[in-house]
């Protein structure tokens, strides 16, 4: 692991656990000499936490904990951790189909409705990382454009009137084939996550259904110890 990831997780941890009791880190010349680091490995970590938007950096005053991370479970990867200006999405297709069974079952949808049917490629700091197919039926959303496949899905959704309220997310480690190569710039066989993503309304109907292949992808979790649920499955 390299320096910066190391510094990056511990930070993490110690934010998470609430040992930075005034809501600030230390400044960065006391935590290159914490770490054994240059200063520059410390303001590279500290622009990865910032980033991830689990820290802001005030000129002059320090480097602040946003509160409600504390709070909750984190989850980055290579996208959330990325500024949307530097993420951008390209489409390659837009369809309006009938809905087959299985998608009559994914959107509670009659046998004669559509669907939307897209597929588009996410580009992160210029370079291709993820191809996502994705459907959404036409009963929710009547209109669909290039503009609002380029841009983002969860602003229009919520542009239409909707809230939303949760993600079910299945991770599947794959290879990419001759076609997803193609379209990602890559070679055959190269390893990929394929990541299933269902996203559901406060009132509980399922909005989207996708599909993406990521390369060059990385997850990380920091979520409480549950000893309940642990004890549960001991017994």
């Amino acid at each position: 692991m390299k320096k910066r990831e190391f510094i990056v997780q511990d930070l993490l941890s110690k934010i998470y656990q609430e040992q930075f009791t005034d809501g600030k880190l230390p400044n960065q010349r006391d935590l290159a000499k914490h770490y054994g680091v240059s200063r520059f490995t410390i303001q590279q970590a500290i622009k990865n936490l910032e980033e991830i938007g689990i820290v802001r950096v005030v000129q002059g005053s320090g480097i602040f904990i946003h509160e409600k991370w504390v709070k909750n479970p984190m989850i980055f990867n290579s996208l959330t951790r990325t500024p949307y200006d530097r993420i951008h999405s390209k489409m390659i297709s837009l369809q309006k189909t009938k809905a087959t069974p299985d998608e009559q079952k994914i959107f509670q949808l009659a046998s004669q409705e559509d669907v939307w049917t897209f597929e588009r490629v996410r580009i992160v700091n210029y370079k291709i990382e993820q191809l996502e197919t994705s459907k959404l039926p036409v009963r929710l959303f009547p209109e669909m454009t290039k503009e609002v496949v380029e841009h983002s899905i969860q602003r229009y959704v919520e542009s239409c009137g909707y809230r939303i309220s949760h993600y079910i997310s299945s991770y599947t480690p794959i290879t990419v084939n001759t076609a997803q190569a193609k379209i990602l710039l890559c070679k055959r066989g190269t390893p990929a996550m394929q990541i299933s993503n269902r996203a559901i309304l406060e009132d509980g109907r399922v909005y989207e259904f996708s599909n993406i292949v990521a390369i060059d992808y990385g997850v990380t979790y920091i979520r409480p110890f549950d000893r309940e649920i642990h004890q549960s499955r001991i017994e």
